[in-house]
This record gives C-alpha cells, sequence and structure tokens, in this order.
C-alpha cells in the first residue's frame, strides 16, 4: 500500500562469532519491515572483506551456499527500501565496501544526511568519483580524504563535518564500529550473544538470535568493538535528543524495544489516549491490519467495545502483482485486504489507523467497510494530522501531496467518506511520556525541524536517502 510513510533500511552487526554471516541474515530477516527492495551482508575472515548483495527480500537473495561462502567471525548486514517510483539497482545496495589506504571497509547506514547533497559537490570538485547515490558514500570519501593516522579519528572528522539522522555500522577485517547521530534520531542497540557482540536497528532482531539486550547505543555515541573488548567514545558536543516520534507509531516492529520502551505498550496506549479523546457511539472497533491493530485494541478497551477483525490482510503479497486489464475498482487495496462481512455487516463501526498520508488508501478502505454492509463508519487516528515530510530518513510525500497540510478534518472526513474523523491530539500523543515532548522529533506533525536542511535544491524535490539521481 503507497499511501504510507516508508522508513529506509535497517542495519545489523555481529562481532566474534563463528556463525556471524548467518546470524546476521537471520537479523536482516527480523528487520525485514524496515526494508524491503535490496539487501547485502559483508563478513571478514580477518582478512578480508566478502560481500553479497542483492535486490529483493532477504530470502530472495541469499542461499545456503551464499552464506557459507561468507566466512568469518564477523558481519554486518543492511536491508534496504528505496524512494517510490525509483528503480532500485544494485550499486546502491549496502552495505557499501571500499579498499582506501587503511585497507579494506564496509559501511550500512539507516539515515539521512540533510548536507549529503552540498558535501558531494564539494568533494567532486575535489577529485572524487562517486560509485553511488546513495549520501553514505559521502562519509566513505570523508574518510578516505582524512589526514588522521587512525580509522577512529578519521571516523571522527568525516562526522563531524555531516548533518541529519546515521545510524551506522563500518566493518573492517578487525573491527565492528557502530555509530549514532547527537540527536539520536534513528534507534540502535547494543546487545551480547555468549562472547559476541551484537548491534542491530531493533531489539526483535536481538529476540530472534537469543541475544541478550544491553543497552541503547547512545546519541553522539561510537562503539568500537575488537578483540580487546568493547570502547566506548562520545567525542561530540552534546545535542538535544531528538528520536523519531514515528518509529513508536509505525516503523518499528510491535515486539521491540525502541528509544527505552515498548513499542506494543506505547501504541496501546496511543490507543487509549485515542479513545478519552474522541469515542463516538458505536458497536465494534476494528484496526487497519497489521500496525494499527495494537492502538485499536487500546481503544476498544477504554470504551468497552468488542475488537474485531473487520479487515483481514493477505500476508503473501509480494512487492509487485499483475493487474488484470479489466481492473478490478480499488484492486491495489483489495488484492492486500479484504472487508469481513460477517463482523462488519449492520453495525456501526470505528476504524484505527496509525496515520493517514495522501487519504487515498482510506478512503478506498472505509468505501470496502461500506461495501461490506456497516450501518456507519467512524475513522480513528492515533496519531495527529501529518502536515510535513520528513527529512532524516524516511520516504514522504512531498507537503503538496499529504492531505492534512491544505485541508481540514472535516475536508479530509468528506473525501474520505467516513461518518466521523478523529485524529489522536499533539498533547495526547505525548501523554504516555506524562506530556513531555522533550527527547522526540515530530516535524512531521509541527514542521519543527531540529536539525536545518542544507540541501536546499534536493529539499525542494523532497530531500530522500536515495536521491532521485538514481536511475
Amino acid at each position: 500500500m503507497l499511501d504510507r510513510f516508508r522508513e529506509e533500511c535497517g542495519v545489523v552487526g555481529v562481532f566474534g562469532h563463528p556463525e556471524a554471516a548467518n546470524l546476521v541474515y537471520l537479523g536482516l530477516y527480523a528487520l525485514q519491515h524496515r526494508g524491503q527492495e535490496g539487501a547485502g551482508i559483508v563478513a571478514t575472515n580477518g582478512e578480508a572483506l566478502i560481500a553479497h548483495r542483492g535486490i529483493g527480500h532477504v530470502a530472495e537473495i541469499f542461499s545456503k551456499d551464499i552464506i557459507r561462502r561468507l566466512e568469518g567471525q564477523s558481519a554486518i548486514g543492511h536491508n534496504r527500501y528505496s524512494t517510490q517510483g525509483q528503480k532500485t539497482v544494485l550499486k546502491n545496495i549496502q552495505p557499501l565496501v571500499v579498499e582506501y589506504v587503511l585497507g579494506a571497509l564496509a559501511v550500512a547506514h539507516n539515515g539521512n544526511l540533510v548536507n549529503a547533497e552540498v558535501l558531494r559537490d564539494r568533494l567532486e570538485r575535489q577529485g572524487s568519483i562517486f560509485q553511488s547515490t546513495v549520501d553514505t558514500e559521502v562519509i566513505i570519501h570523508l574518510i578516505a580524504g582524512s589526514q588522521e593516522p587512525m580509522l577512529l579519528g578519521r571516523l571522527i572528522e568525516a562526522l563531524a563535518q555531516v548533518k541529519g539522522a546515521y545510524s551506522l555500522v563500518f566493518l573492517t577485517e578487525d573491527r565492528l564500529i557502530a555509530a549514532r547521530d547527537p540527536h539520536g534520531f534513528r534507534p540502535l542497540v547494543l546487545g551480547r550473544l555468549k562472547d559476541g557482540v551484537v548491534v542491530a536497528s531493533e531489539t526483535c532482531a536481538l529476540d530472534l538470535l537469543e541475544a541478550t539486550y544491553e543497552r541503547e547505543i547512545e546519541p553522539g555515541e561510537i562503539v568500537v568493538v575488537s578483540e580487546r573488548g568493547v570502547d566506548s567514545h562520545r567525542p561530540f558536543a552534546r545535542a538535544r535528543q531528538h528520536s523519531c516520534i514515528f518509529e513508536y507509531i509505525y516503523f518499528a516492529r510491535p515486539d521491540s524495544r525502541v528509544f527505552g520502551r515498548n513499542v506494543y505498550e506505547v501504541r496501546r496506549g496511543l490507543g487509549t489516549q485515542l479513545a478519552r479523546e474522541t469515542h463516538v457511539a458505536a458497536d465494534i472497533v476494528i484496526a487497519v491490519p497489521d500496525s494499527g491493530v495494537p492502538a485499536a485494541i487500546g481503544y476498544a478497551d477504554e470504551c468497552g467495545l468488542p475488537f474485531e477483525m473487520g479487515l483481514i490482510r493477505n500476508h503473501y503479497v509480494g512487492r509487485t502483482f499483475i493487474e488484470p486489464q479489466d481492473s478490478i475498482r480499488h484492486f491495489g487495496v483489495k488484492v492486500k485486504l479484504n472487508a469481513l462481512r460477517e463482523v462488519l455487516a449492520g453495525r456501526r463501526v470505528v476504524v484505527v489507523d496509525d496515520s493517514i498520508v495522501r487519504g487515498t488508501t482510506s478512503r478506498k478502505i472505509v468505501e470496502m467497510i461500506r461495501a461490506a454492509g456497516a450501518k456507519e463508519v467512524h475513522v480513528r487516528v492515533s496519531s495527529p494530522p501529518t502536515t510535513n515530510p520528513c527529512f532524516y530518513g524516511i520516504d514522504t510525500p512531498t507537503r503538496a501531496e499529504l492531505i492534512a497540510s491544505s485541508h481540514s478534518i472535516e475536508d479530509i472526513r468528506q473525501f474520505l467518506g467516513a461518518d466521523t474523523l478523529g485524529y489522536l491530539s499533539w498533547e495526547g500523543m505525548y501523554a504516555f511520556l506524562g506530556g513531555l515532548r522533550q527527547g522526540f522529533c515530530d516535524a512531521c506533525f509541527t514542521a519543527e525541524y531540529p536539525v536545518p536542511l542544507t540541501d536546499v535544491e534536493a529539499n525542494a524535490r523532497q530531500l530522500h536517502l536515495f536521491e532521485a539521481r538514481e536511475r
């Protein structure tokens, strides 16, 4: 369903385990929701870096023979999501791997650098030749061009020049390095697996690997893992934390612990608060699966209404499908969701979703529910109206394409064809924090961007992690 914000990537790293590549492969499986267009793994046997990258889902890219070839006790991996309308090409699949004066280096990145175009132009004028169109490669060129004698010094110098969001994992022949931007936009966690070390975007990857969660990698922290152990460095001035609130609303898996809280509990709490603010007389509560389910459960529990599975999701739909020439109306939504008439017919229905972006999908869902015989359809959204694009590692439409940026709630209700429409208030969104907003980025709701947007031309087109250069 294209009428969604999309997270742009997940990262995994394993150090000090004889089956490192296989564990990274499983970790990428757990993080498949963070990127579904391509994936890659780079492993080291202590002498060289061995890489395999491909287009598609994790299961489509890796086989037993490929994993066996990725030998060594350390590895990193990456899931990629490309921006809408762009074709994924192999040169942009991460981890990126290079050879430079200090040896081999691989890097995987979750986030977005808001000054990547400015830095890239400068580097190209100085003679750098780029092999990809991803902003991650800017960091590699900054490292390669540094005069610092050691990799850590080069990395610190490089990261001091970039602005925006980054959760990074690097791999050399003998070290794994993880780094998180000073604002902490995107998640990154540290875990233990016997004598090994695991880093990942979310704790659900640690759970699958049966690794023990240790802690978050802190904003502005660089963690170096080697045979000597785990060394922590904090070379940057302390900044106000601005973790992405949308990780709670939609992106992260509900079984993950993100920014110190369980995602499922937060989403259920958002639904509880939504019910307190927007309760309406109804017979049942249903969710837009899957991300709307926890909030719908919280809503139903607070209102004392039964929660029902009124929309059934087809979990086996691939990234593309062939539409018939005599196209079924709303085929794109109907192939993924089906309304359950036995649940909906003759009832007043509250349907809970996590967000509304363009509104086109929500409109089709309302029509499906009505066609299944619902007497009334009341749409409830467990976040405030989304009025602004994100520039910190999320694929979002331009501001003009966001329906709430130019339409009132009543206008949106009429467009959806719903009997009523209610959003969670901005204040209510932070109720689970005791009303404290501090520590989160909510620019998609407020337009208060914590890091200035440097790439002016790119921003005018809507800055994405994967720029429009990709052909």
